[in-house]
């Protein structure tokens, strides 16, 4: 039998030249599992927005684990004691951060698995991952779970400027061609280093940070908060529930088995044993796109018509204020629409609902950005910073929407 190269490399956009480290890392990445993240977008429904951004969650795994060894390349330099066991546990923990997404991943989690966060989802997909590589992720649960006594490791996966979000903000920037989000993730990882077992930013890279935080701000504006990308994402919340709905009531509905399942079922996280974890497995953004475009036909007035909205990209009017939108003009539409159509008051909340998005680049609740200055002191980033700016980046940010169809404009 011929023995199979499994340090591969893979070319990507943004950084180049990506190594697999070694033979686990490259099992995991041939793992059905994994695979599924090649067919999960990584802006959900942005591409109706920004039409480059049909990048997927595989891209993004594979780019935080890149960044994660540049990370531990640096802080090994700087003499920070980083063993090969935790090493991988590292590339390990980030690779398969992101593995329990569902299909357009926040729309599934509020419509069909309600209720269960994706991050409990990757830690079943990781706990069945290590009942079949014989417990070798096991160090790689524990630094994920931020049970292992080592701090920092937690912080490069998890915290406010961590390996996803440098890569996220910097791969989202790429295909969306929204420049303002481009980061120097470079750079910011070339700055840390351990102090206290807490990770820390050098002083001379504040304004790497303070840059980062700013793109992180205007990316959650122009591109994952965009209206139209907000709009469509709502609109798939309301077919998906109207689909859970007609489904309970006992019409059946063309779709795959796996997301039939789901629509059938009410599962928590207690249920979630190894046979529907398979289930889920199944699951991704191409089951929605074929289900929407069986649907868009259907008799049912809100499935087709919400359906139909998304497959042609012809969508609901939405309007932002900063102040909150009164009932009673969402409640005067929605007469009038039911009206129009002969459906009910209660269905016309299909098309015609109101909200509020928030946005806050840095938060002061979580755990700080810290800045280690020269004479060996630690500051938050906020209070070391001298841009005024970045105190009111760590302000929280509410608009309120409302979403009509656009014939009642």
């Amino acid at each position: 039998m011929t023995q199979i190269n499994k340090l591969k490399i893979f070319n990507d956009p943004i950084y180049g030249f990506i190594t697999i480290p070694n033979e686990l890392v490259y099992d995991l990445i041939q793992h059905p599992y994994f695979q599924r993240l090649r067919r999960i977008s990584q802006m959900g429904l942005s591409y109706l927005v920004y039409p480059g951004a049909n990048h997927t969650r595989f891209h993004h795994a594979l780019g935080c684990m890149h960044l994660m060894k540049k990370a531990i390349d640096t802080l090994r330099f700087k003499d920070v004691v980083i063993s090969e066991e935790e090493e991988n546990a590292l590339l390990i923990a980030i690779l398969l951060h992101d593995i329990g997404h569902g299909p357009f991943s926040h729309a599934m989690e509020k419509s069909i698995v309600e209720d269960v966060h994706h991050e409990a989802i990757s830690l079943l997909f990781m706990n069945q991952l290590n009942e079949e590589f014989d417990g070798r992720l096991s160090l790689a649960i524990q630094v994920f779970k931020g049970e292992y006594h080592r701090k920092f490791m937690l912080q490069l996966i998890s915290s406010q400027l961590d390996m996803d979000r440098m890569d996220y903000l910097k791969r989202d920037s790429f295909y969306t061609g929204v420049a303002e989000g481009n980061v120097n993730s470079e750079r910011l990882i070339q700055m840390m280093n351990v102090e206290n077992d807490v990770l820390v930013i050098e002083e001379k890279g504040i304004y790497s940070v303070e840059k980062f935080l700013l793109s992180r701000r205007l990316m959650y504006w122009q591109a994952y908060l965009h209206k139209t990308s907000l709009v469509a994402e709502l609109i798939l919340m309301k077919v998906l529930k109207r689909a859970k709905e007609l489904t309970l009531k006992g019409v059946k509905l063309p779709c795959s088995e796996p997301l039939m399942y789901f629509m059938q079922n009410k599962i928590t996280l207690e249920d979630f044993d190894a046979e529907k974890l398979d289930l889920f497995s199944q699951l991704d953004d191409f089951d929605i796109i074929s289900a929407l475009k069986a649907w868009q036909r259907h008799n049912d007035f809100i499935l087709s018509t919400l359906s139909k909205m998304i497959i042609n990209r012809d969508l609901l009017k939405i309007k932002l204020s900063a102040e909150k939108i009164p009932m009673e003009e969402s409640q005067s539409l929605k007469e009038e629409f039911a009206e129009a159509h002969q459906i009910s008051a209660v269905d016309a909340g299909y098309f015609i609902f109101r909200g509020k998005i928030k946005n806050q680049a840095y938060s002061k609740e979580a755990e700080p950005i810290r800045i280690l200055k020269k004479d060996k002191t630690i500051e938050d980033v906020v209070e070391a910073s001298d841009q005024l700016n970045l105190k009111s980046l760590s302000k929280l940010v509410t608009k309120y929407y409302i979403c009509f169809p656009k014939q009642l404009i």
